[in-house]
């Protein structure tokens, strides 16, 4: 087992990694608890796998257990979703000093820490992790949120995990398209300040994604590595060091927003997407060569991501786009901060760009 820390003073929280944790789950979780009770929310997909195994192995430490399966996919992330989760929660009785036990991807993590965010005005979450993407990013940093019409993420708040339990082997029931979102994020961690890393994964992403055990774990955990430095140096994105893991999501949250959110385009599918264009925009603007940005997007076209706005799926207009992105949470004075790049490892913050130029872009990126 490997042993991470989210350093973030008092608040503070370990991340464990290791193959077979899931079973060992309860010996983990005990220690936190002031009772000896949990409630698991998971969704329809991961409960047939992983529910039993859960509960099993917190009912082994004497924690009893009850759980509430939500139906799989971004729809859960809503007011709805948010509604029928707190409701249930709060007719569980839970506690302040309870800690709901997050088993899913990024949806039900974001959903179950955003909810717990505000039921009984804050109560705490475990985060368990069962699909690449929030193995490597979304478990870890403590933002949680939920979708509206106008926008992803725009309802949510700042909530750390108690802790975060990683067992790589959930990875083995995870469908190939859904292991490809996760490796988007992976690649990002490269992209972002790490151009060794970005080497990395072009020599062994294709073996990542055929079920290399060895190569899952090292991707796994330097990339939390990589989310606890960025997160314990700006916790709540207020120096631009943490939004630089918002690299490629401004245009990729567009593009989700064009697709409304659904099963079309997979939330990792438009980061990869997005990272494409973020480093075509730069090069197109002189910011980072040519060949950084092919490189980009060859390495993304060769495990069958989403490389261009055609492999999306989206032939809407460049103004359509933009005003998606205008709804961006991370706007600030009517500006909308872009995360760009200088080359691959080298990505920065600016808003010296306003959305008609991306959206003259966009229009030049159709067909």
């Amino acid at each position: 087992m490997e042993r991470l820390t989210v350093e973030l003073g008092n608040r503070s929280y370990p991340i464990l990694i290791g193959d077979g944790l899931l079973g060992a789950i309860g010996r983990h979780v005990a220690p936190l608890l002031k009772r000896p009770r949990t409630m698991i929310v998971t969704d329809e997909h991961v409960a047939p796998h992983y529910l039993d195994a859960a509960s099993t192995a917190l009912a082994a430490e004497g924690i009893a257990v009850s759980s509430l399966v939500l139906p799989a996919g971004e729809g859960s992330k809503s007011w709805a979703g948010l509604a029928r989760l707190t409701e249930w929660l709060i007719g569980e009785g839970v506690e302040r000093s309870d800690h709901v036990v997050a088993l899913g991807g990024g949806v039900i993590g974001d959903l179950v820490g955003f909810a717990c965010s505000i039921v009984k005005r804050g109560c705490a979450f475990v985060q368990v992790p069962t699909t690449l993407l929030a193995q490597v990013d979304s478990s870890v940093g403590g933002k949680t949120a939920i979708n509206v019409a106008a926008g992803k993420n725009l309802i949510g708040a700042f909530h750390q995990p108690a802790l975060v339990v990683i067992d790589p082997m959930t990875l083995a029931t995870l469908p190939r398209r859904e292991l490809g979102a996760g490796y988007a994020e992976v690649v990002k961690y490269g992209l972002i300040d790490d151009a060794d890393f970005f080497a990395w994964c072009e020599a062994n992403g294709a073996a990542l994604l055929a079920g290399d055990g060895e190569a899952r774990h090292k991707a796994i955990a330097h990339s939390v590595a990589a989310k606890a430095r960025i997160v314990a140096a700006d916790e709540r994105e207020t120096q631009d060091i943490r939004a630089l893991l918002n690299l490629g999501h401004s245009f990729g949250h567009a593009l989700e927003a064009e697709t409304g959110y659904s099963d079309r385009l997979l939330h990792g599918e438009a980061v990869a997407a997005g990272m494409v264009l973020a480093h075509q925009f730069s090069a197109a603007n002189g910011l980072c060569p040519v060949a950084d940005a092919a490189r980009v997007r060859d390495h993304l076209a060769s495990v069958d991501l989403p490389h261009s706005l055609a492999s999306a799926g989206i032939n809407t207009g460049g103004a359509e786009l933009a005003a998606h992105m205008a709804h961006d949470k991370k706007v600030r004075g009517g500006k909308l901060p872009l995360i760009l790049t200088r080359g691959i490892g080298r990505s920065f913050v600016t808003e010296d760009y306003g959305l008609d130029s991306v959206a003259a872009f966009l229009d030049g990126q159709r067909g």
